[in-house]
């Protein structure tokens, strides 16, 4: 894969500035360990819903016991008096501190107007904000089925009732769902809001004007068994690596081992550097460096599958397309090149 990374960082000569439009992610989970979260900051309280952790460490005892059965609000005063509460993680530790009681802890804070209509609530262990809110029911919505397996590669039966009952309208309906649980609805806030800055640079990209003859391709969402069992007429040829052996095409070359963090890190670096220097520095530098920045901690300890693979749909073109999708998470980008006569 290094040779690969060289490979795509070689992209930021290239002339173009196009992309393809893979926009729409992967069918089954694969090999590799990997031991980082998502990233750090995947915690489980939006900034919109701080508020219920300042309520439970700042009310006093007697508005907490208008909420809370008296046995549990002294079990959180005498926590707080030792370590302030940072997460909900840690308050839900506390004796009698169940999914109803958060609830009540929840109604509380909205009630003493510690929280507003900007937290949605508490959901699956998660405080989640109105934009998180939209956010994973769109992403929910739109997102292709080998995408959303590979984001819940541990939840196959609530992937598939996802995709029967879809579409939602809010994310606790989505909570509400079979099959979809604390981790399974974390895997889908963070695949759908973690991103935002690195979702806005390959936005930035997309966006430059294509000159018709060459260019770049990247994107975040894709369905990359739909991408690379439909595209070729001339000249397909495809390497596969960390898929699940019913999950490789009969005619790809396998090889050995997964990507790691810095073969996407290149691959993108390189893309963008070619579009953007087509488009004459179109890209404002602060979008691309938080673009990369983020990218950076959303790969940091990750292991990834895919393909790579060069087709072309007719005599007089060509495409080179790379796939990286992390196999824990789903998390996944495609980036490549292609020209045409």
């Amino acid at each position: 894969m290094r040779q690969l990374g060289s490979t795509l960082l070689a992209l930021s000569m290239l002339a173009g500035c196009g992309s393809a439009d893979f926009e729409s992610s992967s069918e089954s989970p694969s090999t590799g360990s990997q031991q980082a979260a998502l990233t750090s900051t995947d915690v489980d309280v939006a900034p919109e819903c701080q508020g219920i952790i300042t309520f439970v460490n700042g009310a006093s005892f007697a508005t907490l016991d208008a909420y809370l059965p008296s046995d549990v609000v002294t079990r959180l005063v005498a926590q707080r008096a030792t370590a302030p509460f940072a997460t909900l993680a840690q308050v839900s530790a506390v004796q009698g501190m169940g999914p109803a009681r958060l609830e009540q802890l929840e109604g509380g804070a909205r009630a003493q107007s510690y929280i507003g209509p900007s937290c949605v609530g508490i959901m699956d262990s998660i405080a989640v904000s109105a934009d998180d809110d939209a956010a994973i029911v769109s992403l929910v919505n739109s997102v292709s089925s080998t995408e959303l397996h590979d984001i819940l590669p541990s939840a196959w039966n609530g992937a598939e009732a996802l995709l029967g009952l879809r579409p939602f309208t809010s994310a606790q309906a989505i909570a509400d769902v079979g099959g979809i649980g604390d981790s399974s609805l974390r895997s889908l806030r963070n695949a759908a809001t973690l991103s935002r800055p690195f979702d806005t640079l390959v936005d930035a990209v997309r966006a430059l004007p294509n000159n018709g003859n060459y260019g770049v391709t990247l994107a975040r969402h894709f369905d990359w068994w739909n991408i690379v069992t439909t595209n070729g007429t001339y000249n397909h040829q495809l390497v596969c690596f960390g898929l699940e052996p019913n999950s490789v095409p009969y005619y790809a070359e396998v090889r050995d081992g997964l990507a790691t963090p810095q073969d996407v890190r290149d691959a993108v670096a390189g893309t963008v550097a070619a579009a953007n220097a087509d488009a004459n520095g179109a890209i404002p530098a602060s979008v691309i460096s938080a673009g990369l920045a983020n990218l950076h901690a959303l790969t940091e300890g990750r292991l990834f599958k895919g393909c790579e693979f060069s087709y072309s749909n007719d005599p007089w073109s060509n495409n080179s397309i790379y796939i990286f999708v992390d196999n824990k998470n789903g998390f996944g980008v495609i980036t490549g090149s292609w020209w045409a006569e």
